[in-house]
């Protein structure tokens, strides 16, 4: 990689399609933000001409546009730091309003999103590794598409690995059900563990393709 490129990268910089301006990603965990970091990102984006303010699947902002000597100043006026939107590493940790704020929530999905997001966002991993937390069975963070996803019910956490929706989608396969938010914490690490004792650069989906589910869950010390 180019001095210059390593560079750009550690700016949470993105290239964009006409090779000349970039994209940046403020880490906003599970996209909670308060009204005044808004005003902020909309005073930065106008005070630096960028073309758009995108908001993302990952459910975080995404500032488009750029030009490559603004983005110290960018960074420095946003007081925010960079999302890791590129990577071989954990990248968002996406999750649903859960029982703070929907009524339908059987979990706390905000409360388990924001524990995981401190402990695992941008962590190395084999492969790039998102993680969806749903508070309810309608899985709202795409749970069933991720690497790692949790679904909330009555009785607990429910926890699949394995999914994605890249260009080869893969539906998640479960590995355990009625976990306590502690138990969960306890299984999502022995779940990445595993995963990076994997050097080959996969998705999860893949590597637990290849070697079987009960495998994995065996390299892992997984025994649910």
């Amino acid at each position: 990689m180019s001095e210059k490129k390593k560079d750009i990268l550690e700016k949470g910089a993105v290239i964009q399609a006409d090779y000349q301006t970039y994209a940046i990603v403020p880490h906003l965990p599970g996209g909670l933000c308060t009204p005044a970091i808004l005003r902020n990102v909309a005073d930065v984006a106008e005070k630096y001409k960028a073309a758009a303010i995108k908001l993302t699947g990952a459910s975080r902002l995404a500032m488009v546009g750029l030009r490559e000597e603004d983005l110290d100043n960018v960074w420095a006026d946003l007081t925010l730091s960079p999302g890791a939107a590129v990577g071989l590493c954990v990248r968002s940790i996406k999750f649903c309003p859960g029982i703070t704020f929907c009524r339908l929530g059987k979990q706390d999905a905000v409360g388990l999103g924001m524990k995981i997001d401190e402990k695992y966002h941008g962590v190395k991993t084999p492969s790039k590794l998102k993680i969806g937390i749903s508070g309810c069975p309608n899985c709202c963070a795409e749970s069933w598409l991720k690497d790692i996803g949790f679904i909330g019910t009555a009785k607990g956490w429910k926890i699949v690995v394995g999914g994605n929706a890249a260009s080869k989608p893969m539906i998640a396969q479960v590995l355990a059900k009625d976990l306590s938010d502690d138990d969960a914490l306890v299984l999502v690490e022995k779940v990445i563990e595993g995963y990076k004792k994997h050097t080959k650069p996969q998705r999860l989906g893949k590597l637990i393709s290849e070697i079987g589910l009960e495998e994995f869950k065996k390299e892992a010390g997984i025994s649910c």
